[in-house]
């Protein structure tokens, strides 16, 4: 469950907390409106509308209260606020009954749930309660116009009964006409404050990551070049002393395993060095997509963590161009496909797609059908030295992120235990037509056959 996820939920349990304070506002307010009624009608108790309303307000107290009880223990909050909706329908179905059926005013009570619906349920829930409404609504003045049911009204000249049935089925056709249209148009408006949401989030954690990298960049930069300059210096002496002094093969021995790891930790630093000094745009140029993704994965497929266990699909069919060195694109994408992989234990897939294409960004997926990681995971990845493996120094994602970050560019995670882990770049597009043609065939031309070894976390 990642960070969107958690978000969601803890909006919809608020959401429906509104929703019940909204309800309890408007018993009140009714209970006040019936009260008033009797003192100026001087009616009775006892009298049958009133009776109705008195009991009505009763029933949507009692079931405010209930409401609130249950929200606490209740797990599955979606269809908790279905219930409540659609029980919110057939209150109001009986206030348009109690106020005059066909002649009531209250009718666009139906509009009101159908909008908040639209905010809890969005598209999907409205168009239901759109028709919960619409068929409560067609039903009970069907019953009114023949007569079985009999609403609470004063003057005869208001029943359904006494209008044309034309009249009457062109208010039941033009009420229905308006519940979907409310549903429809107040979703789509949900819809769009829901994904603005999810990208201020996505944006949030973009932001607060850089904040963190960049400090403890800094830190860090300084460390790195203190540490590779004596590095350097007794690599250097130890293959000196080697080759004055007299053989011997266990002191060999013991200076091979110096060596060896003296070059692990000079790779090290050196990519530490490039995580706290992110590359320069020097390089930057157009680059197709497809192109070096394809190059990519030719290479990953002879990777013995590739063969005969990891299937790949790409979905990437599209033309889709962005500035950026290509050497960087190809660092970050082999990088994805080595953590994709170290993510699935036996056999798995991981599929590449583009999505969200529209205007001057292109947002490219690679998912995998690995174990997954959880929210804590999820907000450490990008944390330099950070590793869920037995290998590895933690730095690839670290690496990935600050070359995107130099171009412009930024990376989203998506991932759910047991299930996969979408990596999701974010790339500026630009326009094929406007790339000089001679550059487009010398990119054409080219062949990528040594990628540079990134070390991933």
């Amino acid at each position: 469950m990642n960070r969107q996820l958690i978000k969601s939920e803890s909006s919809l349990n608020h959401k429906l907390k509104l929703l019940m304070l909204i309800r309890l506002v408007f018993t009140t307010l009714l209970l006040g409106a019936t009260i008033c009624l009797q003192i100026e009608k001087n009616s009775s108790l006892v009298d049958k509308p009133l009776l109705f309303l008195y009991g009505l307000t009763g029933g949507i107290f009692f079931l405010s209260f209930c409401y609130t009880l249950i929200l606490y223990h209740i797990k599955r909050e979606l269809l908790f606020a279905y219930w409540q909706i659609i029980f919110d329908t057939f209150i109001i179905t009986l206030i348009v009954y109690i106020t005059g059926c066909y002649s009531s005013s209250f009718v666009f009570f139906y509009l009101v749930v159908i909008i908040y619906s639209s905010m809890l349920l969005f598209k999907r829930g409205s168009m239901i309660m759109a028709a919960m409404c619409s068929i409560q609504y067609g039903v009970m003045i069907d019953l009114e116009y023949y007569g079985i049911l009999k609403p609470f009204i004063i003057e005869e000249t208001l029943l359904a009964a006494n209008h044309d049935w034309s009249h009457v089925l062109y208010k039941i056709v033009f009420t229905m006409g308006a519940c979907f249209a409310v549903a429809y148009l107040s979703s789509i408006l949900s819809e769009q404050a829901k994904n603005t949401k999810n990208q201020l989030v996505a944006m949030e954690d973009h932001v607060k990551r850089v904040d963190k990298m960049a400090a403890v960049g800094e830190m860090a930069a300084g460390l790195a070049h203190e540490l590779k300059n004596p590095l350097a210096s007794l690599t250097g002496s130890i293959q000196l002393l080697r080759e004055d002094a007299q053989f011997n093969s266990y002191h060999d021995k013991l200076i091979q395993i110096f060596l060896r790891e003296a070059a692990r930790l000079n790779d090290l630093v050196n990519n530490f060095l490039m995580y706290a000094k992110p590359p320069s745009r020097g390089q930057a140029k157009a680059t197709e997509v497809r192109k070096e993704l394809a190059d990519t994965i030719r290479l990953f497929e002879k990777d013995n963590l590739c063969k005969e266990r990891i299937r790949i699909i790409n979905n990437l069919n599209e033309d889709i161009w962005t500035e950026i060195d290509p050497v960087h694109l190809r660092q970050i994408l082999l990088n994805l496909l080595l953590n994709a992989a170290e993510s699935i234990e036996d056999t798995g897939m991981i599929n590449i797609k583009i999505s969200n294409t529209s205007g001057h960004n292109v947002a490219l997926e690679i998912f995998d059908t690995g174990c997954g990681m959880t929210a804590d995971t999820i907000q450490s990845i990008f944390d330099p030295f950070f590793t869920t493996k037995q290998k590895g120094t933690g730095l690839g994602l670290s690496i990935v992120h600050n070359i995107l970050e130099a171009y412009g560019n930024r990376i989203d995670v998506k991932s759910t235990i047991n299930k996969g882990t979408t990596f999701i770049v974010h790339l500026k597009k630009i326009d094929p037509e406007k790339i000089d043609p001679l550059l487009l065939q010398m990119e054409y031309s080219k062949v990528y056959t040594d990628l540079p070894s990134l070390a991933h976390g």
